[in-house]
């Protein structure tokens, strides 16, 4: 079969696939595509079934089943080594910590070819990434947002990313966020537990679902409240679903301040100090940092804890919270 990127495959489950996982069937089916690429293309909405999208990789299939698979223009498999500042909090022959700016893209990809993260480590690290996959490549374990700023670790060799990426499954990776939310969060601390996966509503978006999500668990404490209109909140990770802490905090009723997918409809109330209320609405991105990132050196294992500050806008916003309420 020829992999044409801007065509749609087009399979039906024969009668000798009765049974077969999804997965499974479409790497038989289409060979060139690894499973490991056919269960990422299952994640992220590409494999519809009658024209609905199908997101449980394990599901099995019948006779006459029939399956779309869209697979997206490729990106480049080596990003170009690209000057970029970072700020760097820690670094030996094995990773490589950063504290990432709002607005940094952690991996290039459609939309953000390059100016990423990863074109920046590329360019700082240099020879002393000594291969994951068998690529001169930095290890990308875990990710922020684009327009989520904190604490960032990078593997920059196979050891290293093997072992923290076993950390991140095992859930033994301390993380912490802080985030300013909207309204006043009852209990003032506790832990939310739900699904996630891809809204039925809007697959651009993720949001609690009941079926075919992946089980998420945020830990939150509000440190600090502004009337009723807005609180401080600091956020552990359990897990580490994308978008988790947007999506629970919005799904108790309090989106993050500034949120562009999940805190769209929030705005202060009329009653509110106009300086606030336009510092609120001017506010960029959503308001999330992380703060701390613990773990097990991969070679050593001695432990590490990393912890920074909210930047300037986030602390700038807290100021502005405290004074006008």
């Amino acid at each position: 079969m020829t992999r044409t990127t801007d065509t749609p495959h087009h399979l039906t489950v024969p009668p000798e696939g009765a049974g077969t996982r999804l997965d499974k069937w479409l790497t038989d089916a289409m060979p060139p595509l690894s499973r490991a690429r056919i269960q990422a293309l299952i994640e992220g909405s590409a494999v519809t079934c009658d024209g609905k999208p199908i997101r449980d990789a394990a599901r099995k299939v019948k006779p006459g089943d029939r399956f779309t698979v869209r697979i997206p223009p490729p990106v480049a498999a080596t990003p170009l080594p690209q000057s970029i500042v970072l700020d760097i909090v820690y670094e030996d022959e094995s990773l490589i910590v950063v504290n990432k700016r709002a607005g940094l893209v952690v991996h290039p990809a459609a939309g953000n070819p390059d100016r990423t993260l990863v074109n920046a480590l590329l360019a700082h690290c240099g020879e002393s990434l000594r291969g994951i996959g068998g690529v001169a490549r930095p290890g990308i374990v875990h990710r922020l947002d684009k327009d989520t700023s904190g604490l960032l670790v990078a593997a920059k060799t196979e050891t290293a990313h093997t072992h923290l990426a076993r950390q991140f499954a095992a859930h033994t990776i301390e993380r912490r966020y802080d985030a300013l939310v909207w309204g006043v969060p009852k209990p003032p601390s506790g832990t939310i537990v739900g699904d996630i996966g891809r809204s039925p509503h809007n697959r651009k978006k993720m949001a609690v679902v009941k079926r075919g999500g992946r089980a998420a668990e945020t830990g939150y404490v509000t440190i600090a409240t502004f009337g009723a209109l807005a609180a401080h909140v600091q956020c552990r990770l359990k897990t580490g679903r994308t978008h988790q802490i947007r999506v629970h905090m919005a799904a108790r009723g309090h989106p993050l301040i500034g949120d562009p997918v999940y805190g769209s409809g929030r705005k202060a109330p009329g009653r509110t100090d106009p300086v606030l209320a336009k510092a609120l609405s001017a506010f960029g991105r959503q308001a999330l940092h992380a703060a701390v990132l613990g773990f097990a050196h991969p070679v050593t294992g001695k432990a590490l804890r990393f912890e920074r500050d909210p930047p300037d806008d986030f602390t700038a916003l807290v100021q502005q919270l405290r004074g006008r309420l």
